[in-house]
């Protein structure tokens, strides 16, 4: 089993319960060398995984400063991390991801956020509780600056619009927001079961002719299970209907990615091959 350990108060919280549940954990630490001495913070996550009996894995995966810093750096940490490695993702980032979705126009996949599993074991504790765990068994966690950093869209959405609902709703969001992600969550897998069974989403006349929620849902999964795991925007969904629908031939889908039209299929091909 292996989980991502940043040092932070929520990975290391996710490597202490993985410890404790009895799993054979190898902590594995990813250095993006966006900031001086962040390659020594691999030391930190070794000393705690060797204290704990874990094994300990260190992988760089440079990113640069730059836009969407955040898409790329997970991009990039996902890339040199084994498949189903665990992350401590916890029920505030669950809020701060359904409210970066509504932003993005995400639609029902977005409003479920991240889909629980034994890739996100902490989904339902808050940061406060990873916190205190820490603080209980004497671990001090590392403190990412970047954390606080307000360019960064999810930033501002822990730092300020999260704070800000708090206040207006007078009542704790983010916890309403990840018990809605559930409920979002049940509502879309059985969506995508109906939709797959009904409709192939390559076939573009299908697309077409299908009750058009049914489209977007068929459409919807087949982006999400040929990219990088998000939710596509509404309206990266309904470019693609148009060309299932023979309006455009292809349309950009981000990420160097494009939809193509061909003999009555959809296909999805990188700008590199497009260019050849």
């Amino acid at each position: 089993m292996v989980a991502a350990v940043s040092g932070g108060a929520d990975s290391s919280a996710l490597l202490l319960l993985a410890v404790e549940a009895g799993c054979e954990v190898t902590a594995v630490h990813v250095d993006h060398d966006l900031r001086p001495g962040s390659a020594a913070e691999a030391d930190v996550v070794a000393e705690l995984a060797a204290s704990l009996g874990a094994r300990f894995l260190a992988r760089r995966a440079p990113v640069r400063p730059g836009p969407n810093l955040e898409a790329r750096a997970r991009q990039a940490r996902f890339s040199v991390l084994p498949g189903g490695a665990m992350t401590g993702h916890t029920a505030d980032d669950q809020a701060e991801t359904v409210v970066l979705n509504l932003m993005r126009g995400a639609g029902l996949d977005g409003l479920a956020g991240m889909r629980p599993g034994p890739t996100k074991p902490l989904l339902a504790l808050r940061r406060r509780e990873t916190t205190a765990l820490c603080e209980t068994l004497g671990i001090r966690p590392l403190v990412d600056p970047t954390n606080d950093d307000l360019a960064l869209r999810r930033n501002r959405v822990r730092h300020e619009v999260l704070p800000l609902l708090d206040r207006v709703a007078e009542r704790d969001v983010a916890a309403v927001l990840a018990r809605n992600a559930t409920l979002a969550g049940d509502d879309s897998r059985f969506l995508d079961d109906v939709a797959a069974a009904a409709l192939d989403p390559t076939d573009a006349g299908a697309l077409a002719d299908a009750p058009r929620p049914l489209a977007r849902r068929a459409l919807r999964r087949w982006l999400v299970d040929h990219g990088d795991g998000h939710a596509p925007a509404a309206t990266t969904v309904e470019r693609v209907l148009e060309v299932a629908g023979g309006r455009w031939r292809a349309t950009e889908i981000g990420n160097g990615r494009r939809v193509v039209r061909r003999g009555g299929r959809l296909r999805l091909e990188r700008r590199s091959s497009v260019e050849r």
